[in-house]
């Protein structure tokens, strides 16, 4: 007699375990400490290697920045049937020409600036000279008081033991030597001069090549169109906010050496043009520039004149002129023409300038400008170009 097997006589399965398993608390931080950590890091390499390198990319920022100011008159003439080679070449060469012929007419003030230390040493160390007919000052006379008690205290105490024998050593410092500063000026002139030469060679291949260099990057963009469009505007962008920059410094500092020029023609300074031209040169460098620009307008003026005062109603008219227009005139035009905002701009220029000295506060703002325009373009890099925006 066989057994039937039916499908509800199968042992039952056993029951599964359920195991309460006590709940996990996660943490949700909006930025991850790894990540941030490697982009500080990044950060600080990338500041280290500017400031070692910085022989190499002063001159090729600068090359790239003059590229992008001379290329509308390259294309221009280029389009007026003269090869390119020769266009550049003549551009730059009359560029050159007309630094070296103001340095040239400026080599004889500053000559005779140096010729005339020696008596504007004498007419102010006369001038500090306190007169017999004026009174004393409340500083003079605490001082006069004070050496008066301490003589009174030596004469009053006994005299101090000295053992018998001893030596006396005066260490005296060592004299002012004019050779020492001659000959580390003139290492700094030949780097200068080093630099400046390789800029121009640059300068000259750079607008030599054309658009090759933006078609490479156009190319190595992506193969998608969009890439290839996106990195195209963004180069534009940066074309375009370079060049109305830079027509904005040739505009404010034309401005700047005009007025100069003219006020102290008014105030009767002897060679008021040519201090006019170096002001007008002086104003590219922020900051910097004014204060030059007063101390030496300042210094000629006591020179010609032998007062302070009329010393200070020169160098004060100069650095006005550079007050307002750097102050009113530039900032607008700048953020009109680069779309910066000023406190992005200044701490910008206190960075590059202490990284690069003078040129980074020549080539701040520009390199500020190519940042914000590749930021605005990346995804993830819209926020820094939302902060420096203005």
């Amino acid at each position: 007699m066989t057994e039937e097997h039916h499908p509800d006589d199968s042992p039952a399965e056993p029951a599964p375990v359920i195991v309460h398993e006590a709940e996990r608390v996660l943490l949700h931080m909006p930025v991850d400490i790894r990540s941030m950590s490697l982009v500080i890091l990044a950060f600080l390499a990338s500041v280290f290697v500017l400031h070692w390198a910085k022989a190499v990319f002063i001159p090729l920022m600068l090359g790239v920045i003059f590229s992008y100011a001379l290329s509308p008159w390259v294309n221009w003439m280029e389009h007026k049937r003269v090869p390119r080679w020769l266009s550049a070449a003549v551009l730059l060469l009359a560029i050159c020409a007309g630094i070296g012929s103001t340095a040239y007419s400026l080599s004889n003030e500053a000559e005779q600036m140096v010729e005339a230390l020696p008596a504007a040493a004498q007419k102010l160390r006369q001038a500090l000279k306190p007169r017999g007919d004026r009174p004393a000052s409340t500083l003079d006379t605490v001082q006069k008081a004070a050496a008066q008690i301490e003589q009174a205290a030596q004469e009053s105490g006994s005299p101090p033991i000295t053992s018998r024998g001893a030596m006396r050593v005066v260490v005296e410092p060592a004299r002012f030597n004019v050779k020492n500063y001659v000959w580390s000026g003139t290492i700094g002139m030949v780097a200068v001069i080093g630099q400046a030469t390789a800029v121009v060679f640059l300068t000259y291949f750079l607008l030599l090549s054309g658009d090759t260099f933006r078609r490479k990057l156009v190319k190595l963009a992506g193969p998608t169109l969009s890439k290839k469009k996106i990195t195209l505007q963004a180069l534009n962008e940066i074309t375009g906010h370079i060049q109305r920059y830079l027509q904005v410094q040739l505009l404010t500092s034309a401005i700047v050496g005009v007025l100069t020029g003219l006020v102290l023609f008014a105030i009767g300074l002897e060679n008021a043009a040519v201090w006019g031209i170096a002001a007008a040169f002086l104003n590219l460098i922020p900051y910097v520039g004014s204060l030059a620009t007063f101390a030496a307008v300042g210094l000629v003026g006591f020179l010609q004149f032998g007062t302070f005062n009329m010393a200070l109603v020169a160098a004060g008219a100069s650095l006005g002129i550079h007050t307002l227009v750097g102050n009113l005139l530039t900032p607008w035009l700048t953020s009109r023409a680069s779309q910066l905002s000023p406190v992005a701009v200044f701490v910008g220029l206190l960075a590059w300038g202490w990284l690069w000295g003078v040129w980074g506060l020549l080539l701040g703002v520009p390199i500020l400008m190519i940042v914000k325009s590749t930021c605005d373009r990346v995804d993830d890099l819209k926020p820094i170009g939302e902060f420096l925006g203005s």
